[in-house]
């Protein structure tokens, strides 16, 4: 986990470039204001707490009281630093499988329960982010437009197309990935392989036994719902911070223009999206051309991405770990659950 913390440093690295760049001043972050600020923090504590009751949900409806409604909360909440601190905002799901592992669930009805969780949030959040590309699309911001839908559409039609093919198909490691590892690790490449090939045809038995019963259609779809909201709290967190500069936005257009920001720093260029979400959000509310990114009079500027930024990106961070390492990575009492 070491590694994570010097990568927190490096994400700034961006917001440094932005503001030198664009004579952002310390004091145009603090003149947002102290109750915008803290409004935004609050509506992404919402939006994180949203997916914890969602993972909570799915976790009780499959396993029954094998745990706290809010300590499943804290540790699905806690994941999201391993999204916060990796590109492509991927990695939450191995916390919460290991740590349902450690409670003494099954490996594959672990992973059963992550992908459901993990599905349905990409699905809400891709869908959304198409949405605002097809916008960006209408409005004339063609090259903006055109890097969310493909980033979008290609991130959600991925996971779609594995968890229902994992349906029809068990998956087994590549040949040629197998032949390196045992090739490279020997007894040890061999045993780690015959493990993961175990891992995945278990979890695929595990989705072929479940995603077609009634009960699994309306915790999907319950989830899904819970995704949509949660995504809609992040995109609201905006239009908070906005008002602060004297910049009006409607809460659609705020989501809207969050969600294709969202899409383009899942973009895996940078540890978390930094930069990218940035550059996304001023392009898509302001039309730019991509390539220059001057802010006029009476739009929005820099000082709201940045403030933005700091309160549903950097804070969440500092909540985030501690969680992580309070509730998720802390020793664990096994209780055994088929």
């Amino acid at each position: 986990m070491n590694w994570r913390l010097v990568a927190i440093p490096v994400t700034l690295i961006p917001i440094f470039i932005i503001a030198i760049q664009f004579d952002i001043q310390i004091d145009d972050i603090l003149a947002i204001g102290l109750f915008p600020f803290i409004g935004a923090i609050v509506a992404m504590m919402i939006k994180l707490v949203l997916q914890g009751i969602k993972f909570a949900y799915i976790t009780k409806k499959y396993l029954g009281n094998t745990d706290s409604f809010l300590k499943l909360i804290g540790v699905r909440v806690g994941s999201e630093f391993i999204k916060f601190t990796t590109p492509m905002f991927i990695g939450a799901e191995f916390i919460v499988i290991y740590y349902l592992k450690k409670k003494g669930v099954a490996l594959s009805k672990a992973t059963w329960i992550a992908l459901v969780d993990i599905v349905t949030e990409v699905l809400a959040a891709g869908l959304l982010s198409m949405l605002a590309g097809i916008i960006a699309l209408l409005n004339g911001a063609y090259i903006v437009g055109i890097v969310i839908l493909a980033t979008s559409i290609s991130i959600t039609s991925l996971w779609m197309v594995m968890f229902f093919l994992s349906s029809k198909h068990t998956f087994q490691v590549p040949n040629i990935l197998e032949t390196i590892a045992k090739k490279l690790g020997k007894e040890k490449g061999t045993k780690i392989i015959n493990q993961t090939n175990d891992w995945m045809e278990e979890t695929c038995t595990m989705i072929r036994e479940n995603i077609q019963t009634p009960e699994s259609k309306k915790i999907f779809t319950v989830s899904f719902f819970f995704s949509l909201a949660s995504w809609a709290f992040y995109g609201i967190s905006f239009m908070i911070i906005a008002m602060g500069t004297g910049y009006l936005i409607n809460a659609f257009d705020s989501i809207m223009a969050v969600m294709g920001a969202n899409a383009i720093g899942n973009l895996p260029i940078t540890i978390g999206g930094s930069g990218l979400a940035e550059f996304g959000i001023i392009s898509y509310l302001n039309n730019l051309n991509p390539f220059d990114f001057t802010i006029s009079e009476g739009i929005v500027g820099w000082d709201a991405v940045i403030g933005w930024r700091i309160a549903t990106y950097y804070v969440p961070i500092a909540i985030t770990w501690i969680l992580l390492v309070k509730l998720a990575l802390s020793k664990i009492p096994k209780t055994p659950n088929e």
